[in-house]
């Protein structure tokens, strides 16, 4: 049967035998997609890592009060500072609570709210955002193939749907529970990239307004829903750039492109984020110098003579970027330009990641290596060459699908801006697989018409079709299926994080009863202080006000409560009451290796991924000297952690011997190489006259059984305790 054979009719559209098939791919992808993303919900049906938390409560305060209502909600329950504290320390930093809509993505919650009230039923709010990302994350594949299909034709996007499925890097940020900014973000700036892109080709005026306009405003949804999506804008503005130089209809251009540009930075003022910083800053500034040069350039080659076109053209763009880098330059030096966040700058200089220990020590936030390329990308690396290679090759030119050398001349610019930005932060290699999968689907596409273009009269030729499509096959399944621990499958067989506490362990009840404790347990009025990294899940779960947490606002104050962690004992908890402070919460991981021994007491190891094994980032964060509480190895901590400073006295552990595992010697005191054997040792117990009284311990610590610890820890503000004041002044000056 015909591929264009007519199956049935509605209305002026004819259903023929490939639209059919189109479909079933479709579900496929699809439904591979979400099989996918959907392991995690095997552990526990719970939100994932930090950041969902707090964005499953912004879509909850819309539901319960109204959008209105959320554009005016300053959450007192995070970031909360102390009238004490800033009358202590003379600070005049007004940061005291949060401004939500200020502060966070707004499309986000207000997509998820609205969807909810649609399509939610009688399932809970909790639930619907755990299914949330995984449900968007896997309509995405539709979204690709439009986009795709408008590039380099049917094969093309079907191929490149297939691909956006089991794409390791989308997948990881996009599973089930990951209620954060990407999956939606992403699902938007595809649909915006597609109307945009098919509203420049459409012949019919009307529709292309229409696309574009539209284009314009769901990109700026997406950009409400993911800061990210301004990467795309570099892309964007280099393909403004080269508009006038590889396409004619110039007067077709020279109203569509300011129209989408307008548009979107006219839509993007209405937000307070991205809003005026996003449109006035560089963001901004990349798309309206290109679009200024483009009306220029189009104006210039319309009085030039025709040998000149092109040369007046460049010479305007070379002086457009001269110009344009020098206005930014000097911009910057005197703050007329909106800088952006450190995040943003440092994925276009990866070398900044470095100078500031508080984007590095967010593991998300890590510098990709060409071995994590690798296996995020795999096949993608030589396919997507081969993509890029098709797409300048003038051989096949005749033949390519791609029919306007505008939309080949995107697809490489995506590709290499991809890359680029991607080398900076793991987290950013989503916009490499994006690229990677524009290229490789493509590049598939010509390949595969090439194969099929082969003689079929000849049996030969017949079997080399075949055997051509099964390497093809096998190359793109090898990733899915090997190694088999480690494969893109088997990449997303892990817990939800508050079922490990960040730890590579299993997942236990720790967190979930010890937020649960808390809830109950505390007056409501209750400040909570931990580390930032369970910040949000104190505030979701035990709906109580934290000092700080994961949206990291003000690196001060997250630098203040890292010094504190490293000062005495007294220091720390006459600081802890300026903070105004009534519980700390500390997190330790670990493994019981005995419950008795030679030395009459359990033996434990510890720097399982708690606050322990974070202690060197704390240092590095209160920018204090790594060599003061460290040993030589940089990473376990001396007598003079454990015994003086706060933490080191909460931590309910203390070493008892070194173990070199190699030589299976054991020292009393350390030796490089040797790890520390500790046994338990409460310093501030349930009614000692200490600054802490541990009121709650989680129930992997209370166990007796030999196993893996996940130690949640609740100590409690001793009021009877009398430090010594003296040494409080000398800590101010010290943190001020």
């Amino acid at each position: 049967m015909n591929s264009q054979t007519q199956l049935f009719h509605v209305c002026n559209f004819n259903f023929k035998l490939n639209h059919l098939l189109i479909i079933g791919v479709l579900v496929l992808a699809f439904s591979l997609s979400f099989l996918i993303r959907s392991q995690p919900a095997d552990y526990g049906y719970e939100l994932m890592e930090f950041d969902p938390f707090f964005n499953f409560r912004a879509t909850e305060y819309i539901v319960e009060n109204g959008l209105v209502e959320y554009f005016e909600w300053h959450d007192t329950k995070s970031w909360y500072l102390s009238s004490d504290f800033k009358e202590a320390m003379d600070t005049e930093d007004p940061l005291s609570g949060r401004d939500v809509s200020a502060t966070s993505q707004v499309m986000l919650h207000a997509t998820a709210a609205i969807t909810y009230q649609i399509f939610g039923g009688n399932s809970s709010l909790y639930d619907f955002t755990i299914l949330f990302p995984a449900v968007i994350g896997s309509l995405t594949v539709i979204v690709i193939f439009g986009l795709v299909r408008v590039f380099g034709g049917t094969t093309a996007g079907l191929l490149a749907s297939l691909l956006f499925a089991i794409s390791l890097p989308i997948i990881i940020r996009g599973s089930i529970g990951w209620f954060k900014s990407e999956p939606l973000g992403i699902f938007y700036a595809l649909f915006a990239l597609y109307l945009f892109f098919s509203g420049i080709r459409s012949k019919n005026k009307k529709i292309a307004f229409s696309k574009i306009v539209f284009g314009g405003i769901i990109m700026t949804f997406a950009l409400a829903s993911w800061g990210g999506i301004q990467f795309f804008i570099i892309p964007i503005g280099l393909f403004i750039l080269v508009l006038p130089f590889v396409r004619k209809d110039h007067k077709f251009l020279i109203w569509t492109i300011p129209l989408f540009v307008g548009t979107f930075l006219l839509t993007a003022l209405m937000f307070e984020r991205p809003g005026i910083a996003f449109v006035f800053g560089l963001g901004g500034i990349s798309l309206i110098i290109p679009t200024i040069f483009l009306i220029l350039c189009i104006f210039i080659q319309k009085i030039s003579k025709d040998q000149y076109k092109i040369r007046n053209g460049l010479l305007l763009l070379f002086s457009i970027i001269l110009i344009g880098s020098f206005l930014v330059i000097i911009g910057e030096d005197i703050d007329f330009i909106p800088s952006p966040s450190f995040r943003y700058l440092n994925a276009l200089n990866p070398f900044l990641t470095t100078i500031d220990p508080l984007t590095d020590s967010v593991a998300e936030h890590q510098t990709t290596t060409i071995q994590t390329s690798f296996i995020f990308h795999s096949i993608l690396l030589i396919f997507s060459a081969l993509g890029a290679w098709l797409l300048l090759s003038k051989k096949t030119s005749s033949s390519i699908i791609f029919e306007r050398n505008d939309m080949r001349v995107f697809v490489l610019i995506m590709g290499m801006t991809g890359v680029y930005i991607s080398s900076a932060f793991v987290r950013l290699e989503i916009f490499a697989s994006i690229s990677l999968i524009f290229l490789t689907s493509i590049g598939l596409s010509i390949l595969i018409k090439e194969i099929f273009k082969i003689n079929l009269s000849k049996k030969k030729n017949y079997s080399l079709k075949i055997t051509s499509i099964v390497i093809l096959f096998i190359l793109f399944t090898i990733p899915l299926v090997y190694p088999t621990s480690a494969n893109w499958i088997n990449s997303m067989d892990f817990p939800p994080t508050i079922l490990t506490g960040g730890t590579s362990y299993p997942p236990s009840n720790d967190w979930l009863e010890t937020l649960e404790w808390i809830k109950t347990n505390t007056p409501e009025d209750s400040v909570i202080g931990s580390w930032w990294d369970y910040g949000y899940w104190i505030q979701t779960l035990a709906d109580r006000t934290t000092i700080i947490d994961n949206a990291t606002l003000n690196g001060n104050t997250i630098q203040k409560f890292a010094a504190i962690y490293l000062s005495t004992p007294d220091e720390g908890y006459l600081l802890l009451k300026q903070f105004g402070i009534d519980y700390l919460v500390v997190f330790v991981a670990g493994e019981k290796l005995t419950v008795e021994s030679n030395f009459g007491n359990s033996l434990y190891v510890l720097e399982g991924g708690g606050d322990e094994s974070k202690k060197p980032w704390f240092m590095r964060i209160a920018g204090v000297s790594l060599e003061k509480y460290l040993n030589s190895d940089g990473l376990t901590g001396n007598d003079y952690f454990w015994n003086e400073t706060l933490l080191g006295n909460a931590i309910p552990f203390k070493p008892l011997i070194w173990f070199n595992e190699n030589t299976q010697k054991q020292s009393s005191t350390y030796q490089y190489g040797f790890i520390p054997v500790s046994m338990k040792d409460i310093r501030y117990d349930y009614d000692g006259n200490t600054p802490l009284n541990l009121v709650y311990a989680s129930p992997s610590f209370t166990n007796d059984d030999v196993g893996l610890i996940q130690a949640v820890l609740v100590f409690k503000l001793n009021e009877n305790y009398d430090p010594i004041e003296s040494q409080f002044d000398s800590v101010l000056e010290k943190l001020n």
